[in-house]
């Protein structure tokens, strides 16, 4: 049992060093008698030993090779359409390839090599990635939410711990307090975020549509009769059946398609050298950084425009970071300095010195260069290694849409999990065929893969630029890195991605409005919903209810106490929900036994189960009612109802016996405590003999009274609109609609 060190800080919480049971319990489980205050954490709580194993390299190898076929599809499938998109006018001068292929050398070594690999993956979340993981990060280290939940409990969790500033690095402190004390960084920081989460999803949608459609018109260099009209076609029926078989969980076909892009790579790299060995090795000298410089002396303007093409070589290198939770740091990191980089090295290099020979044929540049035997081989591989690209991005997708709603940032949907073995294998029906229409759409709509990839440029350079943002935070209040090293990194990485950032926005009306299009109207309803959640929440902890009001409560003779266990579920984390007096009011009857039932979402990927469960007694003793906290972390799994009802009795019942030794230590009445102890926990287990009943407040929220106009639509319209076409709670927490009562009331907010 692990004993709860915080107490050496306080001296009234601070117990003798007695080694007998209840002492020993005593110094767990803190007594409070705030309801504004939770409990400590149930009987076997301890944290133990949650430090990472040191895998061998034999498992190692088996991520690196399982990771090939998840992460690098997107990255991998880039040179299909790189040099067609950056050379949109045609090769001017002979040299002007130089200057392209040392653009794409350097940018793969500085962004997805040196940016990634070695900065970013370190920021992980206790193993998991993205852009919420980033958020996450910085809010368990700094109070920057903006609903006040947080708990000193959660900081107990053994997955909450963060290193503080010391003493030595004030820049940190600074940088921490200015951020807590300032409402508008809080608002600026959730901002950016939802900014890229959106993007995130908006790569889901052009990832399908790009590589697919880039896959498809390798046939018309096969036959004459193929149109672009045709392979329009054929590519959205491909798309139509990816989309369709999501919900059969084939994200784990990804691991068994690691094989079709290792052969991918294989075929990439093999025909990139010897386009190299037989066309022209001289362009090896674009590794000298002068041709780019010269590049830009010649082309002026057309040069820096020419950047939004060059930036889709790392397209997808934010899947090194996002994917990290399925696999190891260290496997991503030798997958892509031993297959992946050399693989698109060898492939851009030979392309380039295909094109010093053959400038005219740059509109196809990769299907034309490649040898006549491996035409068709590498066609189909290429087609299915699409597939795999978009079947990452769109699982991506799903993922971050879960770790959206853990901090209520995104409407209700149903989260299916498709696989008991592996966690991260996630599928969002609504959202699924959401992402297939915009898929239809921008392929119908657009029919190249130019403008497509205007459109995903400002995707990719977006997300780059914002996961920057936050790494520089991370670095500067986390790691507490030396300043040389962040303004060194701010003055290469983050002018380098700047420079993009300007180049794909110049092509604004040329496509590259439509992920900004996806991502204001994303944006608008995560806005929507979070602002709404937060208002919501502030109204109930204005309104909950007091410990004073409770004990009038239960003194009062017309309250019918009926057999059974009730659960009452309720967002609120500190205090009872004022639904509780209205649902008195109209039926004054209450079970046996009443829990109070927060699900709360910590800023964390995973809660281990043994801490998940907080609670707390609502005085006085003989009314048998609880307060629960139930701590999910954004990739927890909700459990199926009648899992989560015998795990929740279970530790009530541990909670009982710990409790009981911690308020009454004298040695002298073990048998007197004992006793009651089984009393309490037959009053719970008949309790649940008896049934459960599942109370749900179904809260109707209005303006207020003298709202502006822009509030009463936001929430009259807006809101409600969305919450009645989207899932309900009993849906999303699989509460058994025979054991349900709802229980309505109206805030004002």
């Amino acid at each position: 049992m692990e004993v709860d060190r915080t107490a050496d800080n306080h001296p009234d919480l601070q117990e003798s060093s007695d080694d007998s049971t209840p002492n020993l319990a005593e110094r767990k489980l803190r007594r409070n008698d705030s309801l504004d205050v939770e409990s400590r954490t149930i009987p076997g709580a301890g944290a133990g030993s949650h430090g990472h194993k040191v895998a061998s390299w034999v498992v190692i190898l088996q991520l690196a090779f399982q990771s090939i076929g998840v992460v690098y599809g997107d990255i991998g499938t880039s040179p299909l359409y790189v040099y067609a998109s950056t050379f949109t006018e045609g090769i001017k001068h002979s040299d002007d390839v130089l200057g392209v292929l040392s653009l794409i050398l350097y940018t793969l070594t500085l962004i997805p090599l040196l940016k990634y690999v070695f900065f970013v993956l370190q920021a992980n979340d206790n193993g998991e990635g993205g852009t919420f993981a980033l958020y996450s990060l910085l809010c368990r280290y700094a109070k920057i939410g903006l609903i006040p939940s947080q708990q000193v409990e959660d900081q107990e969790v053994s997955n909450f711990q963060v290193a503080p500033p010391t003493n030595r690095q004030k820049m940190a402190s600074c940088l921490k307090s200015k951020l807590e004390n300032s409402r508008a960084a809080k608002i600026f920081l959730l901002f950016a975020t939802m900014l890229g989460t959106s993007m995130v999803i908006g790569d889901g949608v052009l990832t399908p549509s790009i590589s697919v459609l880039s896959a498809v018109g390798g046939i018309k260099n096969a036959t004459s009769t193929m149109t672009q009209d045709k392979i329009v076609w054929i590519s959205a029926a491909i798309l139509v059946c990816l989309f369709m078989v999501q919900r059969f969980g084939t994200h784990k076909v990804g691991y068994s398609f690691a094989p079709i892009i290792c052969i991918w790579f294989i075929l990439i790299g093999g025909i990139g050298f010897y386009n190299f060995i037989k066309f022209d090795p001289s362009v090896i000298k674009a590794v000298n950084p002068k041709y780019i410089f010269q590049y830009f002396k010649r082309n002026k303007m057309d040069a820096w425009i020419s950047l939004g093409g060059v930036v889709l070589a790392i397209t997808g290198t934010e899947a090194l970071f996002a994917d990290v939770g399925h696999f190891t740091v260290m496997s991503i990191r030798l997958s892509m300095c031993c297959v992946t980089y050399p693989a698109l090295v060898s492939a851009y290099v030979g392309q380039a010195s295909f094109l010093r020979k053959h400038a005219d044929l740059v509109s196809d540049t990769f299907f034309e260069s490649i040898p006549g035997p491996l035409y068709w081989p590498t066609f189909v591989v290429a087609v299915l290694a699409s597939i795999v690209a978009s079947q990452a991005m769109i699982s991506g997708t799903f993922s971050i849409i879960q770790q959206s709603l853990s901090y209520g940032c995104f409407p209700r949907v149903k989260v299916v999990h498709t696989s008991s073995k592996y966690e991260g294998q996630v599928y969002i029906p609504e959202v699924n065929y959401l992402l297939m229409f915009a898929c239809l759409g921008v392929t119908l709509g657009f029919k190249d893969t130019t403008r497509i990839g205007n459109a995903y440029g400002i995707a990719v350079v977006f997300v780059m630029a914002l996961t920057s943002s936050f790494l520089v935070l991370i670095m500067i209040m986390i790691w507490k890195s030396h300043v040389l090293i962040i303004i060194s990194y701010v003055l290469t990485i983050g002018l380098l991605e700047f420079l993009y950032l300007s180049s794909v926005l110049y092509k604004f009306d040329q496509g590259g409005y439509l992920p900004l299009a996806f991502a204001g109207v994303l944006m608008i309803i995560m806005y929507i919903w979070h602002d709404v959640h937060r208002r919501k929440y502030y109204y109930e902890l204005e309104h909950k209810i007091s410990a004073e009001k409770v004990k009038d409560i239960a003194s009062l003779t017309t309250i019918n106490r009926v057999p059974g266990l009730a659960l009452f579920y309720s967002e609120l984390v500190q205090g009872i929900p004022p639904i509780f007096n209205h649902y008195l009011v109209n039926i004054p009857t209450l079970q046996r036994v009443l829990i109070f039932v927060s699900f709360k979402s910590l800023p964390i990927s995973k809660v281990p189960m043994e801490e998940r469960f907080l609670f707390r007694r609502v005085e006085p003793r003989d009314i048998n009612v609880f307060r629960c906290v139930v701590r999910y972390g954004y990739r927890d799994i909700i459990h199926e109802q009648e899992s989560f009802e015998r795990v929740l009795v279970e530790r009530l019942k541990g909670f009982i016996e710990e409790e009981l030794w911690t308020l009454e230590n004298d040695d002298g009445r073990v048998e007197e405590k004992r006793r009651k102890v089984e009393e309490e926990i037959e009053v719970v287990d008949r309790a649940w003999r008896d049934g459960i009943v599942h109370l749900i407040g179904q809260n109707e929220v209005v303006a207020s009274k003298g709202s502006g106009f822009a509030k009463r639509v936001l929430i009259d319209y807006a809101y409600n609109a969305l919450r009645r076409n989207l899932r309900q709670s009993e849906e999303v927490f699989y509460i058994p609609r025979k054991r349900m009562l709802k229980v309505g009331m109206t805030y004002e907010l």
